[in-house]
């Protein structure tokens, strides 16, 4: 089964993405913070993770940074899935390590092919 991790302080947000998952075939955990989302990446090894940048007390891209700085998660492919959408803020994403950039609202159709596309770059 494969694990996905979605980093997210809002709940609203948290359960969109968590229907949008509902049907498909993951286990989603969830964290309301980075701390508590490195914490649950360092101890369950997600095979992905969703990231917002926007966290309380530490952002999502120096969770992603330290994730990524990690010799034992650094694989992890993490996705921004962020209210940022100006071309600044990809970059920035993608410079702190993220490996894709999704910005809300996202399409579930957006959200399951972009999820897919990197989990099959993992598979041998």
């Amino acid at each position: 089964m494969t694990t996905i991790l979605y980093i997210e302080d809002d709940p609203i947000n948290a359960r969109l993405v968590r229907r949008m998952l509902d049907d498909a075939t993951f286990t989603l955990l969830s964290a309301e913070d980075g701390l508590e989302g490195l914490q649950i990446a360092r101890q369950q090894r997600p095979d992905l993770i969703l990231m917002d940048i926007n966290l309380p007390s530490v952002s999502g891209l120096d969770i992603t940074r330290r994730l990524k700085a990690d010799k034992e998660l650094r694989h992890i492919p993490v996705i921004a899935l962020t209210g940022n959408d100006k071309m600044k803020d990809r970059g920035e994403a993608l410079a702190a390590g993220c490996d894709d950039y999704l910005p809300k609202p996202v399409s579930r159709l957006e959200l399951l092919k972009t999820i897919e596309q990197h989990l099959s770059q993992r598979r041998p």
